[in-house]
């Protein structure tokens, strides 16, 4: 859904990374690159990143906030 704020293993701050990420992704780097270049240098903050899914923009429209 949306990237998570800290890391689930270490407790790292992860999420104000999250931007940066996919715009270095859309830009054409790698997302080992891009995570070496945003300084995730533990194997489970780089986890949070290459297994999250972003699915808010299909889940958004079901929110019970947007039905009031």
């Amino acid at each position: 859904m949306i990237i998570p704020v800290r890391c689930f293993s270490c407790g790292t701050v992860v999420a104000d990374r999250w931007q940066s990420f996919t715009k270095l992704l859309d830009e054409g780097v790698s997302k080992g690159d891009a995570m070496d270049q945003l300084g995730l240098e533990r194997y489970c903050c780089r986890r949070m990143f290459t297994s999250h899914i972003d699915l808010i923009h299909e889940v958004a429209p079901f929110s019970t906030a947007r039905q009031k």
